[in-house]
This record gives C-alpha cells, structure tokens and sequence, in this order.
C-alpha cells in the first residue's frame, strides 16, 4: 500500500461513520494503531451486509482474511468525526480484495488506507475455496472498468 498513491474517494461503495470512544486512544492522544484494524472490520462487516443484503450469520464461515496491507497516514484524535470508506477492487478465483480508507469526514484529511484480501473458505475442509456464484456476482457488479 503506498501512501503517497491515495485512491479517489469516488470510488468507494460503501461509507461507515466510526465513533471513536475514549478506550481507542492512548496515553499521547492518539486513536492508538491497533484499533485503526477494529475500524476496518467495522467497515468490512458493513460493506458486506450491504452487498449480500442481510446481517452477518456468526453461525457460517465462508471468507477470511488472508492478507493486511495498510499505510498509517495521519493520527487519528478524540473527538474527530472519522468514516471508514471500503469497496472491491479485485476478484479471483478464490479470494477478492477489498480497499479501504479511514478519513475525517469532516476535513476528509485521510488518515489510513489499508488493502485486505478475503479467501472464500469452507469450514468443513479447512482450505480456501472456489468464490461462491453470490459473492462473485454481487461483487462484480461493483467492479468499475
């Protein structure tokens, strides 16, 4: 992730306000860098109920994170209004990447930008597995060419 290459707000398909609570900031002021993750899957969690159009069921497995590559740009302060910014930017045969930006939507100063790839898993096997025609589909239609 280079964060001298910082994408486009525009494209994004999904925007998440982030409150940010008193616990995530550490003794300097700062959110501390380890919430930065919490954040993300926050905004993960929310992009993907959107996509498949119904809640997360705790009770099936069928994607896990594989990679994390995030760049800390700017701290993040108590008080400040943050958004966690997320979209796919690539599909495969068994994984798909999301990118994400957390930023102050009021400034809109970005704070980090983070690349996650998801595997599609199959938690009988233990292993990855081929993308389910759901999640390809519905992830394709947000691909911009």
């Amino acid at each position: 992730m280079n964060p001298h290459e910082l994408p486009s707000a525009d494209i994004f398909t999904n925007r998440l306000p982030i409150q940010v609570r008193f616990s995530d900031v550490d003794v300097v002021g700062h959110v501390n860098n380890i919430v930065f993750f919490a954040y993300y899957d926050t905004g993960k969690a929310a992009f993907m109920a959107e996509l498949l159009g119904r809640k997360i069921s705790w009770d099936e497995v069928d994607t896990v994170v594989a990679n994390v590559d995030c760049a800390f740009i700017a701290p993040i302060f108590w008080g400040e209004n943050i958004e966690v910014l997320t979209t796919c930017v690539g599909i495969h045969e068994k994984s798909f990447r999301l990118l994400q930006m957390l930023r102050n939507a009021d400034t809109l100063e970005v704070k980090s930008v983070c690349e996650t790839v998801m595997v599609s898993f199959d938690p009988n096997t233990q292993k990855s597995a081929p993308l389910s025609e759901e999640w390809r589909s519905k992830l394709s239609s947000l691909l911009k060419n």
